[in-house]
């Protein structure tokens, strides 16, 4: 018997990959395959026929792996985070006061006018 080895290319600052799957993507084919074998389980203990058992699963299996893949090429690495991220951004922010707004004004030029004195500190001393 002959033992085939695979390898997992893992550079220094670059993703792992394996097979074509970058980082989290090997981990969500992982789990979707663990998934599927459970489904087959309890679909052959509760007496559904092997065959219909094998089909579900190898159809399932199929979408899987065709829609991790396209999810890996799509994103890359970090892109699926970055856009369900993105989805949690709102939109509008209300505020019902304009306190917020004058307060970071005030802010704004007190430190603008300390900055110009500090500077003109420097450059002639008293």
């Amino acid at each position: 018997m002959s033992n085939i080895v695979y390898s997992i290319n893992k550079n220094i600052n670059k993703p792992i990959e394996f097979k074509g799957l970058k980082a989290q993507y090997i981990w969500y084919l992982g789990f979707g395959l663990v998934a599927l074998l459970l489904l087959f389980a309890i679909m052959y203990i509760t007496g559904v026929n092997a065959f219909i058992c094998l089909g579900v699963i190898l159809l399932m299996g199929t979408m899987l792996f065709i829609q991790v893949y396209r999810l890996s090429h799509k994103y890359g690495e970090y892109g699926m985070m970055k856009k369900l991220a993105k989805r949690r951004i709102p939109k509008n922010i209300k505020v019902y006061s304009r306190k917020t707004f004058l307060q970071l004004i005030v802010k704004e030029k007190s430190y603008g006018k300390n900055v110009g004195q500090n500077i003109t500190n420097l450059r002639h001393p008293a």
